[in-house]
């Protein structure tokens, strides 16, 4: 895809999700779906698999996720009848903790190997295993400063697209669309490699 056609694209489709959605499979390529079922998640879950069923859905389970995003997962998974995928870090919360303590704060010199650890190394196994060449994420303008800055489809250097269709709705547009459509939801949510809301977690700047 050459630079015109991704800038036509974002112009004319990247505030249209559904166009969006139906645009990037229609290009017939390998697709996956992540998601970490954060508040809102079954939104982009929904959009995607309504229109193909059998995308495989990728979640990298770091292990310290709540009670209640697990029984999100497992609602929203039985709802929509997911793909889904999931990836655990190669050393179980226990493993990890038994020898090396509790989460690393955020500026312990450890939280760098902590979130390689839990989080990209499983999607770097999930991304090799799956071999996607378009990836749909949830991402949103108003979750980081790097998110802010982003277009709705972009391409990585090794050729990967990204799909990020509702990078400018609204919590309330997205409210809206769970209940427009049944949705379930999940605000008891915790991702220990971010620890601050606004902070970059590392997987959207590898990738």
């Amino acid at each position: 895809m050459s630079a015109p056609d991704l800038a036509r694209i974002n112009a004319e489709l990247g505030r249209d999700a559904s166009g969006l959605v139906a645009w990037a499979l229609g290009l017939n390529q390998p697709t996956i779906v992540t998601t970490n079922f954060r508040p809102f998640e079954a939104v982009i879950l929904h959009l995607v698999t309504r229109v193909r069923p059998d995308v495989p859905v990728v979640w990298m389970d770091n292990g310290y996720n709540t009670e209640a995003t697990y029984r999100f997962a497992d609602e929203v998974t039985k709802q929509l009848g997911l793909h889904l995928k999931i990836y655990l870090p190669r050393r179980s919360r226990a493993h990890r903790e038994a020898v090396d303590g509790a989460t690393p704060a955020l500026d312990d010199p450890r939280h760098a190997a902590f979130t390689e650890e839990v989080k990209l190394e499983p999607f770097a196994r999930a991304l090799r295993e799956t071999a996607p060449r378009v990836w749909f994420t949830a991402l949103r303008a108003t979750d980081t400063a790097v998110r802010a800055q982003m277009d709705p489809v972009s391409i990585n250097p090794d050729g990967l697209i990204k799909v990020a269709p509702l990078l400018h709705w609204t919590s309330k547009e997205l409210y809206e669309y769970c209940e427009k459509h049944g949705l379930p939801n999940n605000f008891d949510y915790v991702d220990p490699t971010k620890g601050e809301d606004n902070r970059e977690c590392g997987l959207h700047l590898a990738h």
